[in-house]
């Protein structure tokens, strides 16, 4: 069974689950809670809680590791596969760093094999047979290949967390040279809305209140709230697609593909004063998962599972 797995700076995705990067160590005392609690080695984690510091490497400590456990109960549940079953995780890195990071981030994921743990009070014991790592964002693209077929020349936009990866394709193939990776990510947009909020109102936003209204979703929130994160919500845009300009590409005459779980957010608030050539949107927070699982299950020759 192949499971794609997109280990994100805000959130964790599969095919068919996400829940924020948080991790909180409760030792060897349980917790107060069952609910998406994971015990390993005597040791009792929950799970989807607050978020976890920037690291630039994610192999310095267990964090990553144990969220990727969660991460395979949850979508084996969501499969109904047996608790008991050997899988391929597909995974990826970041444009710039993917050479780097691969060995590393593949020893990292393939530790101590099988791993025995319980999640949610079920137990799991899984065999990850084998780590497959592909470049983000482009290996998304496999979701909706159609997407390259009518363009000599695009530019991909995968608007993480934390970073904003960048990489011009040409001909259906990436032009590795082109790589950038800016430190912009939703991170950095519901950051400053956060500070507006309470420079402006005097009210503490959570993460979840923010990002719902980013995307358009209901919040018991008034309309001085809502306007203040419409408000930031373009000004991130605007300062997105000027990081872009500077860092060599140009948007009036590259058609732009804008995926990850920040597409959906900038997609709300771009308008015709961008001057963009074409933006296409794959917001699905869970397309690189997805892509992973395609691009593995095209290299061992069959149909992905799930």
């Amino acid at each position: 069974m192949i499971i794609g797995i997109d280990h994100g700076y805000y959130a964790i995705k599969t095919r068919h689950c996400s829940f924020p990067a948080g991790l909180t160590c409760y030792g060897s005392h349980e917790p107060y809670t069952r609910q998406n609690v994971l015990e390993v080695d005597g040791q009792f984690y929950v799970c989807g809680t607050g978020r976890q510091p920037v690291r630039r490497d994610k192999t310095e400590n267990d964090t990553y590791y144990l969220l990727t456990l969660a991460a395979l109960a949850q979508e084996i549940k969501a499969r109904s596969a047996p608790n008991e079953c050997p899988v391929k995780i597909a995974a990826g890195l970041p444009l710039t760093s993917f050479g780097r990071d691969k060995p590393k981030f593949r020893q990292y994921l393939l530790r101590s094999q099988p791993v025995q743990f319980r999640f949610g009070g079920t137990e799991y014991k899984i065999t990850v047979e084998d780590v497959a790592l592909f470049p983000q964002g482009y290996a998304a693209l496999l979701t909706d290949p159609d997407l390259l077929l009518d363009e000599p020349s695009l530019l991909l936009m995968d608007i993480g967390g934390w970073t904003v990866d960048l990489m011009r394709i040409d001909n259906a193939r990436p032009v590795a040279e082109t790589a950038h990776s800016l430190e912009f990510g939703m991170i950095r947009c519901i950051d400053a809305v956060r500070e507006h909020m309470r420079r402006e109102t005097g009210l503490s936003l959570t993460d979840a209140q923010i990002e719902q209204m980013l995307a358009g979703g209901p919040c018991s929130l008034g309309d001085t709230v809502r306007e203040i994160v419409r408000q930031q919500g373009r000004a991130y845009t605007e300062r997105l697609f000027a990081l872009v300009t500077e860092a060599g590409f140009d948007l009036r005459a590259l058609p732009t593909v804008m995926l990850g779980g920040g597409a959906g957010i900038v997609q709300r608030h771009v308008g015709p004063k961008d001057g963009l050539c074409r933006a296409m949107f794959l917001p699905d927070d869970k397309v690189n998962a997805v892509g992973f699982e395609r691009a593995l299950a095209q290299l061992s020759g069959r149909v992905s599972e799930g």
